[in-house]
C-alpha cells in the first residue's frame, strides 16, 4: 500500500505501514531533531533507533534544543533520581514551546510505560505532543504526522519486539544488537517487569542478519547483545535456541570483529554459556554479574533465586574454565530491613571476589515494586555511609591488583 504525506517542508513515500522504505524529500527547509537519553546502554540504543527512524522521515540531527523542530526525551525508571532529572529538564521546554509553537515534544521509554506516570506528564506538561511506551517506536512517523495534524498522543498498549528498524549507530567502533526485550524475573526492587514488559527475542535469523549488515559495513570492532536478562535468550522461540548457541552461531560469522554482551542474571548463567567464552576467540572475556548483595537473607527478600553459596559457585567456574575472564558486579545497599551485620556480608563477598570494578547503588524504591511496600526502609545516611565503604574497598582491591 502507497501512502503519500504532504507536509509544509517535504513530500514523503511509504509503502510500509510502520516505517519509511522508500522515500522522496522535497526540502524547503532540513528539519532537525534533538535526542536526550536517560539510562543505561538499551536506552542509548534505543536513541539509535528513534535517529534512524527520524532521519527516514527526513530530520537531520541538530546541534541543541533551540534549534530542533522534534525534540524527543527517552527516559529510564529504574531510579528515583532519573524520574527526577527527566521532569526537571521536560519542564524546562515550556519556554521553548513557546517561542516555536511548531516545536514537536515526544516523551518515551520506561517511565512511560507506567500509565500513571504517564498520565502525570500529560496533565503537568500540557505542552507535550506525543507520551509512548516502549513498544510503540517503530510507529512515530505516524504519531508525529498525527501530531501536526493537531492531536495530542498518549500510546502505551505493549506489542511484540521490533524486529527490523533503522538505526543510526553513535557509539563508534561498538555496534549495539538488541536480542530480547523484557524480564519475567519480578525482582522486588525492580521496576524493568512492569515497563519493559515479558521476555522476548528476536529471531535467530533476524539478529544474524543485522551482524552480518554490521561486519559488512566494516567499521565496527566490536559487537555487543543487549537484553534486561541475555541468558534467558530464546526460551520464548519455537523451535528453542539457547543463548550459548547464538553466541557460537555469531562466532561462526565471518568477520573480524569482537563479541560481548549484557547483562546477565546468576541464575540462569549456564555451563554451555561459560564453555562458550571460554573456547570462542571472538567472545570478549568479560562477564558483569550482578550479585545485588551477599546476604542470603537479603537475596530472598530480593526474590533473585540465588544464595551466597550458589552465586560463588558459579564465580569459581567461571575463573577456573577461563583465568583471565574480567568480572564486574552489580549492589545495592540499604535494601529494606538490611542490617549492618547483613550489609557486611556483602562487603565480605566483595573482597572475597575480588572484582575488576563494581556498580555500588543506594536502594531507591519504585513505586508498584513489592519492595517498596516493606517496612524496615533503611535511612539514607546509612545508604551513604555504606555504598561509600564498598567503593572504597573497590579502590583499594583496584591498587592493590595494580601493584602486582
Amino acid at each position: 500500500m502507497l501512502i503519500n504525506y504532504v507536509t509544509n517542508y517535504f513530500v514523503i513515500y511509504f509503502d510500509d505501514i510502520f516505517m519509511p522504505h522508500k522515500q522522496f524529500f522535497e526540502y524547503e527547509v532540513k528539519m532537525k531533531y534533538f535526542i536526550v537519553t536517560y539510562g543505561c546502554q538499551m536506552n542509548v540504543h534505543e536513541s539509535e533507533k528513534i535517529a534512524g527512524i527520524l532521519e527516514g522521515l527526513g530530520y537531520e540531527e541538530g546541534t541543541s534544543r533551540e534549534d530542533a523542530d522534534i525534540i524527543v526525551f527517552n527516559t529510564c525508571a529504574i531510579r528515583e533520581g532519573a524520574e527526577d532529572r527527566v521532569l526537571g529538564n521536560i519542564g524546562n521546554l515550556k519556554r521553548l514551546k513557546k517561542k516555536n509553537k511548531n516545536l514537536i515534544i515526544a516523551v518515551c521509554g520506561c517511565m512511560t510505560q507506567k500509565e500513571q506516570t504517564a498520565q502525570r506528564l500529560m496533565n503537568t506538561f500540557p505542552f507535550i505532543d506525543i507520551v509512548i511506551g516502549t513498544f510503540n517506536l517503530p510507529k512515530l512517523g505516524y504519531y508525529i504526522e498525527a501530531v501536526k495534524k493537531g492531536r495530542q498522543l498518549e500510546i502505551l498498549q505493549e506489542g511484540d519486539i521490533d524486529e527490523v528498524l533503522p538505526y543510526k549507530r553513535t557509539s563508534g567502533e561498538n555496534a549495539w544488537v538488541n536480542i530480547m526485550q523484557g524480564c519475567n524475573n519480578f525482582c522486588t526492587y525492580c521496576i524493568v517487569p512492569y515497563v519493559k514488559g515479558r521476555e522476548k527475542s528476536r529471531k535467530e535469523e533476524n539478529i544474524l542478519k543485522e551482524i552480518k549488515e554490521i561486519i559488512n559495513e566494516g567499521k565496527y570492532k566490536k559487537i555487543t547483545l543487549l537484553g534486561q536478562n541475555v541468558n534467558s535468550y530464546g526460551k520464548d522461540l519455537e523451535p528453542k535456541v539457547s543463548f550459548a548457541q547464538l553466541l557460537k552461531d555469531i562466532c561462526a560469522l565471518e568477520g573480524d570483529f569482537t563479541l560481548s554482551f549484557m547483562t546477565s542474571h546468576p541464575k540462569d548463567l549456564t555451563d554451555d554459556v561459560i564453555d562458550a567464552i571460554a573456547n570462542e576467540a571472538k567472545i570478549e572475556k568479560y562477564i558483569h554479574l550482578p550479585a545485588q548483595s551477599g546476604n542470603n537473607r537479603i537475596l530472598k527478600l530480593m526474590n533473585r533465586s540465588y544464595t551466597r553459596e550458589k552465586y560463588l559457585e558459579i564465580i569459581d567456574k567461571i575463573r577456573e574454565k577461563i583465568p583471565n575472564c574480567r568480572i564486574t558486579s552489580d549492589f545495592i545497599v540499604g535494601f529494606p530491613t538490611e542490617t549492618e551485620e547483613e550489609f557486611n556480608d556483602t562487603y565480605s563477598l566483595v573482597k572475597q571476589v575480588r572484582y575488576d570494578s563494581i556498580f555500588a547503588f543506594m536502594y531507591s524504591p519504585r513505586e508498584g515494586t513489592v519492595a517498596s511496600k516493606m517496612d524496615g526502609q533503611v535511612s539514607d545516611e546509612e545508604k551513604h555511609e555504606r555504598v561509600n565503604k564498598l567503593l572504597k574497598l573497590e579502590k583499594e582491591i583496584q591498587e592493590e591488583d595494580n601493584k602486582r
